[in-house]
């Protein structure tokens, strides 16, 4: 029984990915959205809640070190991270604006601000996704299919056709896994 849930999860999983497939043209397209704000001397922001917050970590860590391949370091950061800056404006302030605030002070034209959210309603990312628009900072969220809210307010948005949190976490990962290949490819061509 136990086995069989866990086929049942791992072939729910594959047929998510198997549908993703459709959208590797949006995948290419981020790929070079990210690309862009690079090579325009911009940043890359992550953000997201959560299992979310750490993608956003991880996923900075694969820009700055390294994912495949040797390379010179690119311009990525967590808003996730800074523990004191966190710790202040959701104490002082109010959790709502904990990436807002972090965007006025970081963000500016030439970055690009990803969110990363399963059901595209948290207060914190809507706002960010607001004070990113202020600074003329570009958007890109990944959601899941519930995500409208914060999808409407991106520049452009992934939507991962599931509702399960994990399944919609996991599809996210493996595409922000395939953009950062794909930047990291075209960087150490040229």
């Amino acid at each position: 029984m136990r086995e069989e849930r866990v086929a049942d999860g791992l072939r729910a999983l594959a047929r998510l990915a198997e549908a993703t497939i459709d959208q590797r043209e949006a995948v290419v397209e981020l790929a070079d959205l990210y690309l862009q704000a690079l090579r325009a001397g911009g940043t890359l922001y992550f953000a997201g809640n959560g299992g979310s917050a750490a993608d956003a970590q991880h996923l900075a860590a694969e820009y700055v070190v390294r994912y495949a391949r040797t390379r010179r370091g690119l311009a990525a950061v967590a808003l996730t991270t800074d523990s004191s800056i966190l710790t202040a404006q959701s104490n002082d302030v109010g959790f709502e604006s904990v990436f807002a605030r972090q965007v006025e002070a970081f963000c500016g034209k030439d970055d690009l601000l990803v969110l990363h959210s399963t059901s595209g309603r948290s207060p914190n990312l809507l706002r960010a996704a607001e004070a990113a628009r202020h600074a003329g900072t570009k958007v890109v969220a990944f959601v899941g299919q519930h995500g409208a809210a914060l999808a409407d307010m991106a520049d452009v948005s992934f939507v991962v056709q599931s509702a399960d949190p994990s399944h919609i976490q996991e599809i996210q990962l493996a595409v922000q896994h395939l953009i950062v290949g794909l930047v990291e490819e075209s960087v150490t061509e040229s």
